[in-house]
């Protein structure tokens, strides 16, 4: 016998750790692409006390900080990513 009254809604199924994982990446390698060329019009004097060492290094910083910012929420590619990656999963994608 099916179960009367209001039904609570079913949760939607949720992206894999792995799924999440490749996601945040995809969204730190976009984001290093975007903030990298603001990063090089920068002068070098200051942070790494500036010449080749830190033109060399900066671009590693750059790549941290965007790694960090995608595991903390980045600016949502990484959520839009999982879920294309779960439907495609789902054989739900093209």
């Amino acid at each position: 016998m099916a179960p009367v009254g209001p039904q609570p809604p079913a949760t939607p199924p949720q992206p894999s750790a792995e799924m999440r994982k490749v996601a945040e990446e995809f969204e730190a390698n976009f984001l290093f692409e975007l903030m990298a060329p603001i990063f090089e019009t920068l002068d070098t004097e200051g942070l790494g006390g500036g010449g080749s060492g830190e033109r060399a290094f900066r671009p590693m910083l750059v790549q941290e900080y965007t790694r960090q910012l995608a595991r903390t929420g980045g600016v949502g590619v990484a959520d839009a990513v999982a879920r294309e990656l779960l439907k495609l999963q789902e054989g739900g994608g093209a």
